[in-house]
């Protein structure tokens, strides 16, 4: 099965660390996700293109439990006694990696990754889990970038992520407040563009 991912971090740099990640996808036409704001990120690296940008796109209240399941009314079964659900929480990074473990391992099949410019996502990642030697067996060891995908497509990979995966704003008409750089929003643009290239589809429709 496939699970798009998007991180955000404190920089573009070899010591940046991860502020928050998000896992999207769908299993049995129902769409489920992981999404986590980390509370270890090292505050020093965060400069005021950072605060700006990422950390003012943050959804969770800082009284926010560090773990939350989210619509647990609907959970649906897959192998008894496993059951799937979407989970929000704020947590260390020894936190997210014990939900995150616990939460891939209830899909009961080998998961296929897909992100965007994904070099810093994928190493921040592995590195949740202690190195890439350690991700759990679950997830492939190979990770796919929807940029690769949209240039053999002949697609710019460059292209405006959002008007690509939704279409360009029209003229005249109120722009909604963008939720570029909150990591389950872009997590959900990624899956619609692979979809949308999946189709054939390399134009706005």
């Amino acid at each position: 099965m496939i699970l798009y991912m998007d991180t955000e971090f404190t920089g573009l740099h070899q010591k940046t660390t991860l502020i928050s990640i998000a896992l999207v996808g769908d299993v049995m036409g129902k769409p489920i996700h992981f999404y986590a704001e980390l509370t270890d990120y090292d505050k020093n690296q965060v400069d005021n293109w950072i605060e700006f940008n990422v950390i003012s796109k943050l959804t969770l209240p800082p009284d926010q439990p560090n773990f939350k399941l989210v619509n647990a009314s609907d959970y649906f079964e897959i192998t008894k006694p496993k059951y799937l659900y979407s989970i929000e929480m704020r947590g260390t990074t020894a936190e997210v990696k014990d939900a995150l473990i616990n939460w891939l391992g209830k899909f009961n099949q080998l998961i296929e990754i897909w992100s965007d410019c994904l070099s810093y996502d994928w190493v921040l990642f592995c590195e949740i889990f202690g190195g890439a030697m350690k991700v759990p067996k679950c997830v492939y060891y190979i990770p796919f970038d929807i940029c690769t995908l949209l240039r053999e497509k002949g697609v710019d990979a460059d292209v405006s992520r959002e008007d690509f995966a939704y279409g360009p704003i029209m003229p005249n008409t109120p722009q909604p407040p963008s939720q570029k750089h909150n990591a389950l929003h872009d997590a959900w643009t990624i899956k619609r563009i692979h979809e949308k290239l999946s189709m054939g589809l390399t134009k706005h429709k």
